[in-house]
């Protein structure tokens, strides 16, 4: 099954080839280093091939949830080296933002046997922790030939992979064999990961780790904030945030922008589209439409543009633009794509709107839904209202913001509970300093 597994990997890459090589040199798409892919690391990565931990976090959402983990895991482990390495280019610069928090930063091979264990050579790890649902059958059948510790953290199942393992569920009791832990999101998933073969015993219901990252995100706003300080012209403007949208959504953003303007003419739109090569596109939507339209990195600290729709083109700066929100609209949730997470504008206590389409935050939709602390729109049409009416009713915005804060309060933890399963897997250089300070560095 392994082989067929390589086989067919092997076939997706080429026939795949022609599509990266034309969204890298029409799209400008970045592919990330070769070297890298086929598991020829730069020595810089693990000098000597010291103890390490690897955290393998696929793109921007993952880098950020791990980044809940990573100060804990430098105070427990003070003698391994933090190693991230991340699947797309995006996922790449946030991690690289990192610092010194991590030792060094990579991407990772194609799960290939030969340029896995390449990688396995030069990292030489004694945990491999993967976020969310980076489940790659080689690397993880490599690892436990190597005596490696694996741990999957933040774990989720959706419902698209669930059906497709389950397909191959003989092959994927074998795969998930190769994990020592497994610290999952929710009941739900833990449920389907069982049915795929995991042994009770090995599953751990943690909760999201997003809800930790993001209360230290949302504590963190240094004063004279660069990034902050280029938006200083919207201050006592309404600012209206469309968050990571997709092909399909700016138009009936713009809409509702258009709609929401009649009672509030002075209001500002900061579109952050999730693909870096739409940036030019969303742009040149909105001029369509007659607004006037700025990017992100034509402002300046002070400045006051005229601006009417901001595209925020730049990258790892759009949890930070959240406290400057009025009203938040989750992108990927107009489109059948399954949605992007709403914990973030929610750790700011900002109203929250998202579309049908949450299917791959289903879970946590459903508790913003229940507790009042988001409004779930039934299709496109019901945005311009939406809108229209938060913008011009301050209370409903305040009851929505309030409930969405403590939602994630409430949910805090996941953090605490996931390190101490990593401790029984890998154990701690050092012991933390206190139960306080591993769940709350702040």
């Amino acid at each position: 099954m392994y082989l067929l597994y390589s086989l067919a990997l092997c076939a997706y890459l080429l026939a795949h080839l022609p599509v990266v090589g034309y969204q890298a040199v029409r799209q400008r798409k970045p592919v990330g280093r070769l070297r890298d892919r086929v598991g020829r690391l730069p020595a810089g990565v693990n000098p000597g091939r010291r103890r390490s931990i690897w955290i393998h976090a696929v793109s921007v959402g993952e880098v950020l949830a791990a980044r809940s983990l990573v100060a804990q895991l430098r105070d427990a482990y003070p003698r391994h080296r933090l190693l991230m390495s991340t699947t797309t280019a995006t996922g790449q610069l946030v991690a690289r933002q990192s610092g010194r928090a991590l030792d060094a930063v990579f991407y990772a091979p194609l799960d290939l046997a030969r340029f896995v264990a390449r990688a396995l050579d030069r990292v030489a790890p004694d945990m491999l922790v993967l976020i969310d649902t980076e489940i790659w059958p080689n690397l993880l059948r490599a690892c436990r030939r190597r005596g490696v510790k694996t741990i999957l953290v933040n774990g989720r199942l959706s419902d698209r992979s669930y059906r497709r393992y389950r397909l191959v569920r003989p092959f994927m009791r074998r795969v998930l064999d190769g994990l020592d832990r497994l610290c999952v999101q929710n009941g739900a998933w833990s449920r389907r990961f069982r049915d795929l073969g995991v042994p009770p015993a090995r599953l751990t219901v943690t909760g999201s780790l997003k809800f930790d990252a993001v209360d230290d995100a949302a504590a963190g706003a240094p004063a004279g904030d660069p990034t902050l300080r280029c938006f200083e012209f919207a201050a006592g403007r309404p600012v209206i945030i469309a968050a990571s949208t997709l092909r399909g959504e700016e138009e009936p953003v713009l809409r509702g922008f258009a709609a929401a303007r009649r009672s509030a003419a002075g209001a500002v739109l900061i579109i952050a589209p999730r693909h870096p090569e739409r940036f030019a596109e969303a742009g040149r939507l909105a001029s369509a439409r007659g607004f006037a339209v700025a990017r992100r990195t034509e402002l300046e600290a002070a400045a006051a543009p005229s601006a009417d729709v901001v595209i925020l083109d730049t990258i790892g700066e759009l949890a930070r633009l959240f406290r400057l929100a009025t009203v938040v609209f989750v992108g990927g949730s107009l489109v059948p794509a399954g949605g992007h997470n709403p914990i973030e504008p929610a750790a700011f206590g900002k109203a929250i709107v998202f579309g049908p389409h949450m299917e791959n935050f289903a879970e946590i939709a459903g508790l913003f839904v229940a507790r009042g602390a988001a409004w779930q729109l039934g299709s496109q049409d019901e945005l311009d209202g939406a809108l229209e009416a938060l913008l011009s009713d301050a209370e409903h915005r305040a009851a929505l913001g309030a409930a969405a804060r403590a939602v994630v309060d409430d949910q805090r933890g996941a953090r605490r509970r996931t390190l101490a399963v990593m401790a029984e897997l890998l154990r701690p250089d050092a012991a933390p300093r206190d139960a306080r300070a591993a769940d709350n560095p702040c």
